[in-house]
């Protein structure tokens, strides 16, 4: 009687069992088996490349609302190396891709989660290809407006879906973007 109460309450409250896996359990079940607090934060960590890399489409949208830079504010240190430095995404890059994502004692929430990040940086690098592409066009500055716009709220907004995910302990589902990334981690 008490394993149908309980199991009564899970169907019930599932948002408060959630809730207290994530706050006292430190581990939530995902589809490849658990990860602790250290996995998630790790995880979290390689999409600021996506995020500072997008970080010049957002030009138009800031001069426009020049309240949103704060947001970005604590990311200026590492958008002045990334910028000053010649070469540092694709050496980023390939750090990432050499080091994390082939390394399998490294945990595959991880190596998923890097690898999804790379995904989304090679997205912004094929956008920022076509951005050029349109600019060829003579008066086409509405349309490069849109488009930059619309790529980094695109891009912003799937980092802050990946990492609200990796923070649960969830793997984060991206049509098309996921499916390439669980093509190359094993």
């Amino acid at each position: 009687m008490d394993e149908k109460l309980g199991y009564c309450q899970q169907l019930r409250y599932p948002m408060l069992n959630r809730f207290k896996n994530i706050i006292l359990g430190g581990y939530t079940m995902s589809w490849r088996g658990s990860t602790t607090v250290s996995d998630r934060l790790f995880a979290c960590l390689p999409y600021l490349l996506p995020l500072v890399e997008v970080f010049a489409f957002g030009t138009f949208l800031f001069r426009d609302f020049p309240l949103l830079q704060i947001i970005f504010l604590p990311l200026m240190p590492l958008l002045k190396i990334y910028y000053g430095v010649r070469y540092a995404g694709l050496i980023i890059f390939f750090a990432l891709w050499l080091l994390v994502v082939r390394n399998e004692k490294i945990s595959h929430f991880i190596r998923f989660n890097t690898m999804q990040a790379i995904v989304l940086d090679i997205v912004i690098v094929l956008c920022s290809i076509l951005t050029d592409m349109v600019g060829l066009v003579p008066s086409s500055g509405f349309a490069i407006q849109t488009l930059y716009t619309t790529i980094f709220m695109g891009i912003v907004a799937a980092v802050a879906y990946c990492v609200a995910q990796s923070v649960l302990g969830r793997y984060a589902e991206i049509p098309a973007i996921s499916d390439a990334v669980h093509m190359q981690v094993r």
